[in-house]
């Protein structure tokens, strides 16, 4: 088949394994390897390298044996520094930010990241593991949507000085403006000053009322 491409597959799970062997096979395309862990996973790579037969792509699990955190993970951000002419496609059983930041660092190209239910959605399931093969991306709908929105909380916040980001932590510890101004030894007039800007920046109407200064707080802490 046109598209046919050499996937090597790391899933601690010989249920699942066995599935995505047989669905990526059964529609024309070759699973080179199958493996239970990372160090496997890694060791198999260098082998077929050595016999200058790289997989396309990579399917890995984030997390493996033994510890089940952060193996597949780990040995997928390897392998895009040792081999970046393979893919690598995690699959992972919910979103988790720090690892698909890690993931992605750098280039996306050949990268992606699916949550284990995609899987059930065969076609898209296989279009991605091709794509991702050919240089190309692969980003669950749900990991973009938090990606994006904790993009947009880092820019709001990039917008305050140096002064308004110091006020709005210590309105994050609880301080009235008057603890504000003491600790910063400034007048109570220019604290003022800059919690309203702080308010503008963040875009909380006055129609928000009291509860202005626990969104903005809440704003801080979540980034």
């Amino acid at each position: 088949m046109e598209n046919r491409v050499r996937v090597v597959i790391a899933e601690d799970s010989v249920l699942l394994r066995e599935g995505l062997t047989r669905l990526l096979t059964d529609l024309g395309h070759d699973v080179v390897a199958g493996v239970a862990d990372a160090e496997a996973l890694l060791k198999k790579v260098a082998e077929l390298d050595a016999q200058q037969a790289l997989p396309d792509v990579v399917v890995a699990d984030v997390r493996m044996p033994p510890t089940h955190t952060d193996e597949g993970v780990r040995a997928a951000v390897r392998l895009r520094k040792d081999y970046p002419d393979v893919g690598v496609l995690v699959l992972s059983q919910y979103v988790e930010e720090r690892y698909a930041t890690e993931l992605l660092a750098g280039s996306s190209n050949g990268v992606g990241y699916l949550l284990k239910d995609r899987v059930a959605e065969v076609r898209e399931f296989v279009d991605a593991v091709v794509r991702v093969a050919g240089g190309g991306t692969a980003l669950d709908p749900e990991v973009v949507a938090q990606l994006l929105g904790r993009s947009r909380k880092q820019d709001v916040l990039v917008g305050l000085t140096p002064r308004e980001r110091e006020v709005l932590g210590l309105m994050a510890e609880g301080r009235t403006n008057s603890a504000i101004a003491r600790q910063l030894v400034v007048s109570d007039g220019a604290v003022e000053k800059h919690v309203s800007n702080i308010f503008l920046k963040l875009g909380l109407s006055p129609s928000d009322g009291d509860h202005r200064r626990v969104l903005a707080v809440l704003t801080y802490l979540n980034t």
